[in-house]
């Protein structure tokens, strides 16, 4: 039986952690625009700059050439920032077969055009399938092999049916939702949180006030997703409620990093400038916020954040999202 070819566009810590793990099932070819990390992945079959010591599946190949990773694909997974992702996806375009699935592992909205990934997916090449793949996916644990559990969702399910078993590897666990809206919206959601609790944990804040953020956040990404069509049940499940806890509360979170950092006065300038890793909440929130004004969607905590990360306020003010408004019914906005 013919094995199936994959496309991860991306050599970044998820990118290539996808890539390493389904290496084990079908042929992978990542493609990455640094020659440096295509070529240590190629020979040594480790990407230290972004996965440390982490050894890679052997069978896994890289190139930086786009046309050789998407020639004869039989799915594109696009695992690179929100930022690039157009372009990425234009340029790939012309090589990638017709008819075949298209996976955001992005977790961002466009900034101007405020469209999600898969909204730019059907836009720029109508012939594909869009779809997300997302959840509660710390990359460093899972390259290592520990449980992990991911949300499959395509415009089609059937082609949503089909790609879950190759992508469904060993302790790594991939279930199909059909909200495809739901499971993108709840993973830009929850990198906003994340900034939120960050600051509150730099401040040396209890776990009691983690959890209320945090909980707080889940109701606002409930609702800011509901009036954008997802389905409420998603955002009580691995790519809502799931990927909330494990970026509000991992070391490993880049966005949780951003909050704590912001915390002890740093610019947001200074913050990303010493990352090598996007924390796409901070790109998301300015767009966010626009939506929720726009549809008179209320969200406190994730107007304080960007508060703070325009520079309007400082970090206590994180906890103004949940005390500046009159508690009410736990069910009622604020």
């Amino acid at each position: 039986m013919k094995r199936s070819k994959i496309a991860v566009l991306g050599g970044g810590s998820w990118g290539t952690t996808t890539a390493s793990v389904i290496s084990r099932q079908c042929d992978v070819v990542l493609w990455a625009r640094d020659a440096q990390i295509a070529d240590e992945i190629n020979q040594h079959h480790t990407n230290t700059r972004y996965l440390a010591d982490a050894t890679l599946h052997p069978k896994l190949t890289a190139t930086t050439a786009l046309h050789v990773a998407v020639n004869s694909a039989d799915a594109v997974l696009i695992a690179v920032p929100s930022t690039h992702f157009r372009e990425v996806l234009i340029n790939a375009l012309p090589n990638m077969p017709r008819d075949i699935p298209v996976i955001s592992l992005s977790k961002g909205l466009e900034k101007g055009s405020r469209m999600r990934m898969t909204e730019i997916i059907r836009e720029v090449s109508p012939h594909c399938i869009p779809g997300v793949l997302t959840g509660p996916n710390l990359a460093r644990e899972i390259v290592t092999g520990q449980a992990a559990a991911s949300v499959l969702a395509l415009e089609e399910h059937d082609a949503a049916l089909a790609l879950q078993p190759i992508l469904n590897v060993g302790l790594f666990r991939v279930y199909t939702n059909q909200d495809v809206i739901g499971c993108e919206l709840g993973g830009v959601l929850k990198n906003i949180i994340a900034i939120a609790v960050g600051m509150g944990d730099g401040l040396g804040a209890g776990d009691n006030t983690r959890a209320a953020l945090i909980t707080r956040g889940l109701a606002e990404m409930s609702r800011f997703g509901e009036v954008l069509g997802g389905k409420a049940e998603t955002f009580a499940g691995l790519a809502g409620m799931g990927d909330m806890i494990a970026t509000c509360t991992s070391p490993q979170s880049r966005n949780r990093h951003v909050g704590m950092e912001l915390a002890k006065g740093r610019s947001i300038e200074d913050i990303i400038d010493s990352m090598h890793m996007v924390a796409e909440g901070v790109k998301s929130a300015p767009t966010v916020i626009e939506l929720a004004r726009e549809k008179g969607i209320s969200l406190p905590i994730s107007e304080d954040v960007y508060r703070v990360i325009t520079g309007e306020s400082n970090a206590r003010g994180v906890y103004r999202g949940l005390l500046r408004v009159t508690a009410g019914a736990e069910s009622e906005p604020g």
